[in-house]
């Protein structure tokens, strides 16, 4: 027995000493290489029928999307400039309201004064309350107050113009700019149908500018108490379809009729937007294509769930390091509107291996859903846990359980 135990010994040290310079892997039965699971890399749901009774548009340039997740359901031109009139004043809005200067005194110049139709019939030096005008801005969308606000809130309309468009690359509104508060024509004063609409599911989220759009009437007077003014919110939207939030017309002779809609029903919220939809006498045109954009929305959209496979199951290889697998984290479901004519792709970008150190925090592969073939959204993968590169004595660690195993039959 002392020849072979001294064997034993000699057969040990080397392989200790070659522990030194090798890193030795060990696979339990249930993590052998070949176990490994990898979820599918490609998974493809086809559309079920083609879309129906898509609507017949006035507009020019036309957009309606999912207000919380920003999907474009339907569009005509939706990402072409246009004037987009009185519309405009949504910012204007929005800039007064985050600011949290509703109280504020404002005096009217003699440019304020100056502005057309359709104005307030402010007169030179008159003092109103912030909170008062911003009825008068969205209720009648009035022009004289739109300038007044911004030179208020700026030191004038130039200046205001800057932090609207500030705002505007803020909200990913990349194909806007700004140059006046109101909205009447001027040069480089543009946006899109789809900007509008991104424009107009950030301000739904703000409860004073929904309750401000959503007032049916109001009444006040400037700060000297001698002049009143009556208003009436001109969103006929508002008391014709059923679910209807508001937001805002416009008119201009370059833009022609607009408006900015949004609506909400079986907790689905929708945006539109409708420039250039006809001139003179076709007031109604914007109401028929709005109601048109909706009701094809609601009547073939639901919300539901992307598919998306358990990936904490998932086991990737994992070289030099104290553990031989990791396991990912499960990303966070995404939900949006689908329809039965939309195609859905999600594509799994996973390692087959990797190598230590890693970190929890840091992601390791994403997984791409594609709607119709356009990229809808990326999600990071990211592992379970960290895990740590293996040093000497975990080496030793493994050499010497080998041993064990193989010559003590433990």
């Amino acid at each position: 027995m002392k020849p072979f135990r001294f064997s034993c010994f000699l057969l040990a040290a080397a392989l200790l000493v070659a522990g030194t310079f090798l890193t030795i892997k060990r696979f339990p039965a249930s993590e052998s290489p070949d176990s490994f699971y990898q979820p599918e890399k490609k998974i493809h749901i086809p559309a079920s029928s083609h879309a129906t009774g898509k609507p017949s548009l006035h507009a020019k340039y036309a957009c309606v999307a999912d207000a919380s997740s920003g999907r474009i359901l339907y569009q005509k031109d939706a990402d072409k400039k246009a004037a987009m009139a009185s519309t405009t004043k949504i910012m204007t809005a929005l800039l007064v309201l985050e600011s949290g200067r509703i109280n504020d005194t404002v005096t009217a110049s003699s440019r304020a004064a100056s502005m057309p139709k359709v104005h307030l019939g402010m007169k030179k030096g008159y003092r109103y309350r912030m909170k008062d005008l911003l009825h008068s801005l969205m209720l009648e969308s009035h022009n004289d107050t739109a300038v007044a606000i911004a030179e208020h809130m700026a030191g004038s309309v130039e200046q205001f113009a800057v932090k609207m468009n500030e705002k505007a690359k803020a909200l990913g509104m990349n194909s806007s700019h700004f140059v006046t508060p109101n909205g009447l024509d001027a040069k480089g004063h543009s946006s899109t149908a789809a900007d509008m609409c991104r424009l107009a599911a950030y301000a739904i989220r703000n409860k004073a500018f929904c309750s401000l759009i959503q007032t049916k009437s109001y009444r006040f007077t400037d700060i000297s108490g001698k002049h009143t003014y009556s208003l009436t919110n001109r969103d006929a939207f508002l008391s014709y379809y059923d679910g209807a939030l508001g937001i805002k017309t416009g008119f201009t002779g370059d833009a022609g009729y607009c408006f900015v809609g949004a609506a909400r029903r079986n907790n689905i919220t929708l945006t539109s937007c409708v420039l250039a939809c006809g001139w003179p006498p076709n007031k109604s045109y914007k109401w028929v294509d709005t109601r048109a954009l909706m009701d094809y929305s609601f009547q073939n959209y639901a919300k539901s769930e992307l598919p998306l496979q358990n990936l904490t199951s998932a086991k990737i290889r994992v070289e030099d390091g104290k553990k031989n697998t990791v396991s990912c984290r499960q990303p966070p479901q995404t939900f949006t509107l689908l329809s039965r004519f939309d195609t859905i792709t999600v594509l799994y970008d996973l390692p087959e291996k990797l190598y230590a150190p890693i970190r929890e925090s840091s992601p390791i592969g994403t997984v791409s859903f594609y709607i119709n073939n356009v990229l809808y959204k990326k999600e990071s993968v990211f592992p379970s846990e960290s895990i740590e590169k293996s040093d000497f004595s975990d080496t030793i660690g493994i050499v010497f359980d080998l041993w064990m195993e193989t010559f003590l039959g433990k």
